[in-house]
């Protein structure tokens, strides 16, 4: 069975993704909105898609049990700043509960910690926090109520699948001007739907034996069929760096993906190697309290340039 007909099958078989209907008006409207704002400039505004976090894979259908990683969105989160300095509207598909663009700096409890009540039960800011949150809400506001930041959130797998569908098919009006930064921490194997059992799974039933189906590979489906014109970024993540090398290649020549950003995990914060059919480059974070996302991004943002230009 090839890619596309095992895509048609995954979503023949995955629960109706819920508010459908509202995810692709919100989009619409912001794909127009970017269209349509800059009239008698050059082309379309550029807009990005950036997945981030990790899916979830539900073990029932009522799910009690799910299976997870350890993705906490702090790449897809950072990036995503980073491409709105860039001058880039930016879609961001996010999981739930994970790291937010613009929250970077605040407590992992901001609203116990940033805020405390008055003398008359009023809140306030606390001052140590107050440059720090007033920051977040400015920065956050201004990308939102400009029409430039568009949050879509997910869990599931099902959800993430469904929802990247959708933005592919809605950003394949804006052709080249269009990019995928594919930081998400998308699950390799799945229970199917129609398999699943309805009700929470019994611990005295003893021992659970499960067979996983394995997610079909949607890269070469998104390169392919739903945005076909789009600069697509996906992104490997190992242990070895050997080996990480070796799939972020297979994966560049075997999805037709336009780079491949390479993370081994004990140094994924400090350096990232961007692969491309020109090579191999390594990218460094300036110094201990600068991001190695700054320097990534605008690498990423000279090749969807030249991609365009040619």
């Amino acid at each position: 069975m090839d890619a596309v007909a095992e895509t048609t099958s995954f979503f023949n078989t995955a629960p109706l993704l819920k508010d459908a209907d509202t995810i692709t008006r919100k989009l619409t409207q912001f794909i127009d909105h970017n269209t349509s704002s800059l009239s008698g400039s050059v082309g379309p505004r550029r807009v990005v898609c950036v997945t981030s976090g990790g899916t979830t894979v539900p073990l029932e259908q009522r799910c009690v049990r799910y299976i997870d990683n350890f993705s906490s969105g702090h790449r897809g989160a950072t990036s995503t700043e980073y491409f709105l300095k860039s001058g880039y509207s930016v879609i961001f598909l996010y999981r739930r509960g994970t790291c937010q663009p613009f929250c970077r700096s605040l407590p992992d409890d901001a609203l116990l910690e940033c805020f405390e009540l008055t003398d008359d039960s009023c809140i306030k800011v606390q001052e140590s926090q107050s440059e720090v949150v007033k920051r977040a809400i400015k920065e956050h506001h201004k990308a939102v109520s400009g029409g430039l930041l568009l949050k879509l959130p997910f869990t599931t797998i099902f959800e993430y699948l469904q929802i990247l569908r959708l933005i592919a098919t809605s950003m394949k009006i804006i052709g080249a001007s269009g990019m995928f930064y594919l930081a998400a921490a998308v699950s390799d194997f799945y229970v199917p739907w129609e398999t699943m059992v309805v009700h929470k799974i019994q611990s005295a039933s003893g021992p659970l034996d499960m067979r996983l189906a394995q997610v079909p590979k949607m890269l070469s489906v998104l390169r392919n069929e739903w945005a076909p014109e789009a600069f697509c970024v996906s992104f490997k993540l190992e242990t070895d760096k050997e080996i990480l090398l070796e799939k972020a290649d297979t994966a560049l020549k075997r999805y037709k993906m336009h780079a491949v950003v390479a993370n081994e995990l004990s140094t994924r914060k400090e350096v990232v190697i961007l692969v491309t059919d020109n090579g191999k480059t390594y990218v460094y974070r300036e110094n201990d309290h600068s991001d190695v996302e700054s320097p990534l991004i605008k690498l990423l943002v000279d090749k969807h340039s030249t991609f365009i230009n040619t």
